[in-house]
């Protein structure tokens, strides 16, 4: 079953303490830090346009592709599911926002140009559960990326996973929604899965229930760095996500900066 099908309607509700404008502010710095892409939205050359284009891979309902075009970059937002498609689509209509969406697995990324920088936050890679295809989908980001240009990810790492959130419940109850999350993790395959059932009031005053599971695989902070190697990227910085500091044996998100260095040839 496709995830983030029901629960991307109310999606934005429940995760409306996310620090986006916090992440897209050091998006932002980083780009400007280490990348070539500028908040010149629709540059006149090709070269420039290209070098100016942020793709976010996995943008959800596009909460973070939004803020990132406010800031003057010119987006595209790549998401596999409809449904969270079908919000951010939404939204940008009625803000009026120029910003492209395509439904697309990751895994299999094709853009119809090079772009200056990839993003992908919100622990989009852990969705990939399979080592080997993430290293397929950081090929695709290499081989898109303008010359210089550079990736910016976060993953959560498998400590996070093993020792933080483990088989634990969490419960929230709202006004025209809740939801329970049962979470498990399973420390021989290192997959974390979480049993959603959520409860949305509908105009009648009844509330509808539906249930989504969602299966993620933490990675270790020595196998991203490796993987970024293997695709022919360099490793530019290291980050904790909480702290904005160097990582240790007991963080819990971890940013990575690569960049673009040249093509492997085939």
């Amino acid at each position: 079953m496709e995830a983030y099908q029901d629960f991307a309607y109310v999606y934005d509700e429940f995760m409306d303490a996310t620090p986006y404008e916090e992440w897209s502010e050091r998006i932002h710095n980083l780009i400007t830090k280490y990348g070539v892409s500028k908040p010149e939205r629709n540059a006149e050359d090709t070269l420039s346009s290209e070098r100016n284009l942020v793709v976010d891979l996995g943008c959800g309902t596009g909460a973070l592709t939004e803020r990132l075009y406010e800031k003057g970059y010119d987006m595209i937002g790549v998401d596999l599911s409809e449904s969270m498609l079908s919000v951010a689509m939404e939204k940008r209509e009625q803000k009026g926002e120029d910003i492209l969406y395509l439904l697309q697995d990751m895994r299999e990324l094709e853009l119809y140009s090079t772009v200056g920088t990839v993003v992908s936050v919100c622990d989009s890679l852990n969705y990939i559960l399979e080592e080997e295809e993430l290293l397929q989908t950081f090929f695709l980001v290499n081989n898109y990326l303008y010359p210089g240009g550079i990736f910016i990810f976060d993953f959560n790492t498998e400590y996070k996973y093993r020792e933080v959130i483990g088989d634990t419940t969490i419960a929230e109850n709202r006004e025209d929604c809740s939801f329970i999350w049962e979470n498990f993790y399973d420390p021989e395959e290192e997959l974390n899965e979480y049993d959603l059932t959520i409860f949305v009031k509908e105009e009648d005053g009844r509330f509808r229930r539906f249930q989504e599971t969602h299966i993620q695989r933490g990675y270790r902070v020595e196998q991203m760095k490796a993987l970024v190697t293997r695709a022919g990227m360099e490793l530019v910085e290291v980050l904790d996500a909480d702290t904005g500091c160097a990582v240790n044996e007991e963080s819990e998100r971890v940013y990575i900066v690569a960049r673009e260095q040249g093509k492997p040839r085939t």
